[in-house]
C-alpha cells in the first residue's frame, strides 16, 4: 500500500470501511475497500474479486487490485466522486421521466453486460449504483459480494428486501438474470415515484408485509406521479409474479 496516500474514510458497511487515496505516482483518486484479515474473508469476498475482475465496462466501477496488508486485504477500485444514485434521488425527492430513462438505460447497459459475462450481480440497488463526478453523470454498478456466476443457478435469497424478486423468495431454484431485472424494475419506480413499489406506505418498516405484497405484485403508481403510457407499461413487464413470462 506504500504507492498510495489515504486522504479519508468514505463509507463503512458489514465489510469493514471504504478509504479514498491517492496514487503517489501519478495523483490519481481511488476507492479503497478495507476487510479486515480472518473470518470477514468468505465466500462473498472471494466472489466478489473473481467476479468484480472479470468485468469491464463504463457502467461498472473499474476494479483495479487486491493487495494485502499485515491486518487487511485491500480491494483498490475506481472511485466515484458523484456518490450513490440514492443521494441524489433523496435530495430532488423523485426524477423526472428523462432523467429516470437517462440513469435506467445506463443501469441495464452494465446489467446486460454483466449477464452476458455470464454474472448475475442479485443485489442490485440504489445504494449500489454510483456516480462519477461528471456534469452529466455516469452511472457505475458495485458491490459484487452476492454475484454468482450463471453455470450455478442459485437458490439462496440474498439480497435487500424492498428489491427481493418474488422467486427468490420462493427458496426454489431460480433465474439470476430475471431476478436482477425485478431489482433493476424496482430501481426504476423509486426514480420515478421516490418511494419503494411494495412497502405499504402506511407500516414501511414492516418487512413481512412488504414481502407478502412481493408475492402477490401489489403495487400502485400514486396519482401525483405523471408517467407515460410506455413507462407504465415497462413497469408492468417488469413485475410478474412468474418469471417465465
Amino acid at each position: 500500500m506504500e504507492r498510495y496516500e489515504i486522504l479519508k474514510d468514505i463509507g463503512s458497511g458489514n465489510f469493514g470501511v471504504a478509504k479514498l487515496v491517492r496514487d503517489k505516482r501519478t495523483g490519481e483518486l481511488y476507492a479503497v475497500k478495507y476487510i479486515k484479515r480472518g473470518p470477514k474473508i468468505d465466500e462473498h469476498v472471494q466472489r466478489e474479486i473473481m467476479n468484480h475482475r472479470s468485468l469491464k465496462h463504463p457502467n461498472i466501477i473499474k476494479f483495479k487490485e487486491v493487495l494485502l496488508t499485515p491486518t487487511h486485504l485491500a480491494i483498490v477500485m475506481e472511485y466515484a466522486a458523484g456518490g450513490e444514485l440514492f443521494e441524489r434521488i433523496c435530495n430532488a425527492g423523485r426524477f423526472g421521466e428523462d432523467e429516470a430513462r437517462f440513469f435506467f438505460q445506463q443501469l441495464i447497459s452494465g446489467v446486460s453486460y454483466c449477464h452476458a459475462m455470464k454474472i448475475c450481480h442479485r443485489d442490485l440497488k440504489l445504494e449500489n449504483t454510483l456516480l462519477d463526478g461528471s456534469s452529466t453523470p455516469r452511472l457505475k454498478i458495485c458491490d459484487f459480494g452476492y454475484s454468482k456466476a450463471m453455470n450455478l443457478s442459485p437458490k439462496s435469497t440474498v439480497g435487500t428486501p424492498a428489491y427481493i424478486a418474488p422467486e427468490v423468495l420462493s427458496k426454489k431454484e431460480y433465474d439470476g438474470k430475471i431476478a436482477d431485472v425485478w431489482s433493476c424494475g424496482v430501481t426504476l419506480y423509486v426514480m420515478l415515484v421516490g418511494a419503494y413499489p411494495f412497502e405499504d406506505p402506511q407500516d414501511p418498516r414492516n418487512f413481512r408485509k412488504t414481502i407478502q405484497r412481493i408475492l402477490s405484485v401489489h403495487y400502485s403508481i400514486p396519482d401525483y406521479v405523471r408517467l407515460s403510457k410506455d413507462c407504465r407499461h415497462l413497469l408492468s413487464r417488469i413485475f410478474v409474479a412468474d418469471p417465465e413470462k
